[in-house]
């Protein structure tokens, strides 16, 4: 039997927590049988494993400012009409080479609104297309509140109209699709709560295995994260965890000078490196993890069991990663430090607490989402035939 295909689009703008999260839910549907083709708008990401999966680089994106306004080409150049109708000519080459059974968008229509330029022409295409496939979005638990109330409203509408599902990648136990989308009633037949992606990836090494009792120091793989890096390495010696190796995983963006500035920073017992595919396995080797609050992070230290210090990312309308944070701070799963009250300081003060406190646990937190989608999905595509 032929194997069924999707066409799967993921952008992301600044931190590559889509990309991996992408990855991740590829890499299940390709051991499910479905015939993946990754479409990426962002930035290309090394090491990305899509365990046999298609893909299609896109002219990239990426936002200069934290409110994402400005997008910029891959020569930094602020993208015009003429681009965009490149990247919308490219997109839609993908879409009929591929004639897929399914296609799915990452975030969108919650999010990634810049992206409409190609995302509302592809799925004009996907409704008229003589094979019309299963239209369905791939959405976090939680969404950034939008600028201006208006936006819901445009969500819902576009929701109603091009998509057949919507795959929330979270648990309601923890928190409800509704409490930052205030209109999930309207489409509550469309949506499945999948549980949350997490990368099982991860093994467990001992004693001489990278990350063993270290403390893991991270800020996802973007280009932020500078600040609490540093603090972080300057916080070492004020706290409990002095004597142990702490390895300072920097963005695989951040600028080179950043980058060998922080390891001119690194003392005796410091180690500064790029970030890493292994992550996962680091998490579970480690004493402690100190991060911002991704989802993916987040998640995966949760996975491990590994004590978790987090400072959410709280830039530009972010305010995503500190109610997930906070949630899990009321289950003890982590312990916080806001990003407005960032300093070594803190940082010392919040590690002795942590290390005080009990290791993280799953706390009944679903985290098979990626099965679980991949198992939708197959469904799904099993009742187009051609």
């Amino acid at each position: 039997m032929t194997a069924k295909r999707v066409l799967f689009y993921v952008q992301h703008l600044l931190g590559i927590g889509h990309q991996r999260r992408g990855a991740t839910l590829t890499r299940a549907m390709q051991r499910a049988g479905l015939e993946v083709t990754y479409v990426s708008g962002g930035h290309a990401i090394p090491n990305l494993n899509l365990d046999g999966g298609r893909l299609v680089q896109l002219p990239s994106a990426r936002a200069v400012d934290i409110y994402f306004k400005k997008l910029v080409d891959d020569d930094d150049r602020p993208i015009d009409d003429a681009w965009r109708q490149r990247r919308r000519d490219h997109l839609l080459r993908a879409w009929r080479k591929t004639d897929p059974h399914v296609l799915l968008l990452e975030l969108f229509p919650f999010g990634r609104r810049q992206m409409r330029f190609e995302l509302l022409p592809l799925l004009d295409a996907a409704l008229e297309a003589g094979h019309r496939p299963v239209i369905a979005s791939s959405v976090r638990d939680i969404l950034v509140a939008p600028p201006k109330p208006e936006r819901l409203d445009e969500m819902l509408e576009r929701v109603e109209h091009y998509f057949d599902h919507v795959l929330v990648h979270g648990d309601p136990d923890l928190i409800a699709f509704d409490a930052t989308f205030p209109h999930a009633r309207r489409i509550a037949d469309k949506i499945h709560y999948t549980g949350y992606v997490v990368d099982h990836g991860g093994r467990r090494g001992g004693p001489g295995s990278d990350g063993w009792r270290e403390v893991l120091v991270s800020a996802g793989g973007g280009a932020v994260g500078d600040r609490l890096l540093r603090a972080a390495m300057a916080a070492r010696g004020q706290c409990c965890l002095a004597d142990r190796r702490w390895r300072v995983l920097v963005g695989v963006k951040a600028p080179e000078d950043e980058f060998q500035a922080l390891r001119a920073l690194a003392e005796d017992g410091v180690v500064v490196e790029r970030a890493r595919g292994d992550f996962p396995s680091l998490l579970m080797n480690c004493t402690l993890s100190i991060s911002q609050a991704g989802y993916n992070t987040l998640m995966e230290c949760m996975q491990a069991g590994c004590r978790s210090l987090v400072v959410p990312y709280a830039g530009g309308l972010e305010t995503e990663q500190t109610l997930r944070a906070e949630l899990l701070a009321e289950r003890d799963v982590v312990t916080i430090v806001p990003e407005a009250e960032l300093s070594p300081e803190a940082i010392a003060e919040a590690v002795d607490r942590a290390m005080a406190g009990p290791p993280a646990a799953r706390q009944g937190v679903r985290t098979d989402g990626a099965v679980e989608s991949a198992r939708l999905l197959t469904a799904w595509a099993a009742d187009r035939e051609w």
